[in-house]
């Protein structure tokens, strides 16, 4: 055979020469692939810069003797932890029974704790599909390549190596680039689900610094009016 009639053998050159519905998956796939290092990069600067910020407030809440002002705080998940708080305060105000206070304010606490991881994990559960998706759509590709393979060699009349290989090579192809979408997704998933779990965890201290806060706020209401107040503006920045 020569050089001019010699199949493509190169990744594009199969790729251009590939049947149509071959080309839709490989196309697909790499649009997934995409998609999954987008999410990566995305991803890690979010949840970075939402661990430094929950490391700041963490801080913060240990150096406060009383529950702050959630006006006095900026956006973010301690703000939204705080105002649940004070939330439930206005709600229960001249209500005598503190216990019930408390558990109320903890329910709040760990709604808002929920919305916020549910925030977090935005956008992973596109991983989980791709990851467990991608090497049977690639798994397709393949079959009908070697299914398109086959009828060649029918309309050929021939069983020539020649004629079956580039339309067997193209399909594996699809299997190929399957993997190469569904493992990195499959790995970065389970990063960001450690990752996560790590924040939840520090979110979760949070909750229970505020819910410290607030429980000694009920303890001091013995104290004049005048006396808790000026501890308040000690303890607002």
């Amino acid at each position: 055979m020569s050089t001019s009639t010699m199949p493509p053998t190169d990744a594009w050159s199969m790729l251009v020469h590939a049947n149509g519905v071959v080309q839709g998956v490989m196309i697909l796939l790499a649009l997934a692939s995409f998609a999954t290092w987008t999410i990566l990069l995305a991803k890690s600067w979010e949840l970075r810069g939402f661990r430094r910020r929950v490391e700041d407030a963490g801080d913060y809440l240990e150096q406060s003797s009383v529950l702050p002002v959630s006006a006095s705080l900026p956006p973010g998940v301690v703000q939204s932890l705080v105002e649940a708080a004070w939330s439930e305060r206005r709600h229960s105000a001249g209500l005598r029974e503190r216990v019930g206070i408390k558990e109320r304010t903890a329910s709040r606490l760990a709604s808002v704790e929920r919305a916020w991881v549910r925030k977090l994990r935005h956008g992973t559960a596109l991983l989980a599909t791709i990851g467990s998706t991608a090497p049977f759509v690639g798994l397709f590709g393949t079959v009908w390549g070697i299914m398109n393979s086959f009828t060649g060699i029918a309309k050929a009349h021939t069983t020539s190596l020649a004629v079956v290989a580039p339309g067997i090579a193209e399909a594996l192809m699809a299997t190929a680039i399957g993997l190469v979408a569904a493992i990195p997704a499959v790995v970065i998933y389970n990063h960001f689900t450690r990752s996560v779990g790590a924040l939840r965890a520090a979110i979760a201290d949070l909750s229970a610094r505020v819910l410290e806060l607030v429980s000694r706020d009920l303890d001091r209401q013995h104290e004049s009016p005048d006396a808790f107040a000026q501890r308040r503006r000690e303890a607002t920045p």
